[in-house]
C-alpha cells in the first residue's frame, strides 16, 4: 500500500437512526455490523457526514429545538395544524424572519412560538427534537445545528421539509 493510503477494505462508519449509534458498513460487500471490523486501519466517516461536518468529523450529539414553517414546495405540504399547506416559500421565509425578530427582541421565546405555530410534530414538545447525531437530520438542518453555539439562534434554514428556525440547547 502506498504511503498515506489507509487500508479500509471498503469499510466506513455510519449512523443508525433506529438504534441511535454508530455502525460500520462495507461499500464493497454491502455488509454492515455494530462492532469495528478487525484488521482495518482507520475507518473513514461516511461521505454524507463528512459533507455536513467536515473531514475530521467525530461522532457527537447536539440538542436543538426548532420551528418549522412548511410551504407548498415542502416535500409533504401538510401538518398537524393544517391538512393542506397553501403558503408560498417566500411567505414561509417571512414568517420565520418575523419569529426570529420577536425572539431576539425578547418579545417571546422559541418554545412558546414552536408550541403554537410550528408545523412539526415536535410542537407538542415546544419544538424540542432531543439529542441527535450526525446523519440523523437533513444536511442543511444538521449543518446549521452543529454550527450553532449552545443558546444561539439560527438564521433562516431551508430544507426539503420547509423553513426552520433552530435554537441549539445542548
Amino acid at each position: 500500500m502506498a504511503d498515506g493510503q489507509q487500508n479500509t477494505h471498503g469499510w466506513e462508519e455510519r449512523w443508525s437512526r433506529s438504534r441511535d449509534r454508530a455502525y460500520f458498513f462495507n461499500r464493497n460487500t454491502g455488509e454492515s455490523q455494530w462492532d469495528r471490523p478487525e484488521g482495518v486501519d482507520e475507518i473513514p466517516v461516511a461521505s454524507d457526514r463528512t459533507a455536513v461536518l467536515g473531514t475530521d468529523a467525530k461522532v457527537q450529539k447536539v440538542r436543538a429545538s426548532h420551528i418549522l414553517v412548511k410551504h407548498t414546495g415542502s416535500r409533504r405540504p401538510s401538518s398537524w395544524r393544517e391538512e393542506t399547506i397553501t403558503r408560498s416559500k417566500e411567505e414561509a421565509i417571512n414568517i420565520i424572519k418575523d419569529y426570529h425578530s420577536k425572539i431576539t427582541s425578547g418579545e417571546t421565546d422559541l418554545p412558546s412560538v414552536a408550541e403554537l405555530y410550528s408545523d412539526c410534530p415536535s410542537a407538542k414538545h415546544k419544538g424540542d427534537l432531543g439529542l441527535f447525531g450526525p446523519g440523523q437530520m437533513q444536511p442543511p438542518f444538521e449543518k446549521a445545528a452543529f454550527a450553532l453555539e449552545v443558546g444561539q439562534l439560527s438564521d433562516v434554514v431551508e430544507t426539503d421539509s420547509g423553513i426552520h428556525l433552530i435554537l441549539r440547547t445542548a
